[in-house]
């Protein structure tokens, strides 16, 4: 029997927008850590000569190599960690160093450039590492722990999807862009990157702070 004046567990539709906003939290993370404007202009460099259908299938190897390596970070990579005896707030701090410094690194040079390969560039260097580069696996690493793998497993998804897209009419949005806007996107991108990383280290170094005794 119900006690009068008893609480009742709170509706699931309540959780709803919270779930969303996990989910766009996430989301956003990645699509910055991805760099879509950034990748853009490396994907035409490189697909440059290519005919339609190998444009296209040089686009669906380097999603599927990137989908996978993601994937293995997310059911893996926590375990992984464990077994080096790295916590996540311990990674949270490298992380969120080595975004800061790639993305230094990224907004201080002039351009990106990359040699052309003979073949093979759908895997490397599109799928690993352009697109499932160090700030992506950082990035799935950290919030696999704080947000939950199927969050981030979603979001990874459906930036995916944004990635296919774009790089699939890659000619049309240059064209609109034009190069000075594509770069421009790209550092305001980078910037952003930047950002997220001083965010991870600073909860990092809390966390670690709190479990010493000495934050509480």
């Amino acid at each position: 029997m119900q006690e009068v004046g008893g609480s009742n567990p709170p509706s699931p539709i309540f959780f709803i927008p919270m779930n969303i906003g996990i989910f766009f939290k996430v989301f956003i993370a990645l699509f910055v850590a991805i760099d879509f404007f950034g990748i853009l202009p490396l994907f035409l460099s490189l697909t440059e000569g290519m005919s339609p259908g190998q444009r296209n299938k040089t686009l669906v190897e380097s999603v599927l190599t990137a989908l996978f390596v993601g994937l293995l970070f997310i059911v893996l990579g926590r375990s992984f960690l464990s077994f080096l005896g790295i916590t996540i707030p311990d990674f949270q701090v490298a992380g969120g160093i080595l975004l800061v410094t790639l993305s230094l690194a990224d907004l201080l040079q002039r351009e990106k450039t990359r040699r052309k390969p003979e073949e093979g560039i759908g895997a490397v260097p599109l799928g690993v590492p352009l697109i499932a580069g160090p700030a992506v696996i950082t990035t799935l690493l950290v919030f696999t722990d704080t947000a939950g793998p199927v969050f981030v497993t979603l979001a990874y998804l459906v930036n995916l999807a944004f990635l296919i897209v774009i790089l699939y009419n890659s000619k049309l949005i240059v064209k609109f862009l034009g190069p000075a806007g594509s770069m421009a996107l790209s550092k305001i991108m980078i910037i952003v990157m930047t950002a997220i990383g001083v965010v991870m280290a600073r909860q990092g170094i809390a966390a670690i702070i709190a479990g010493r005794g000495v934050m509480r």
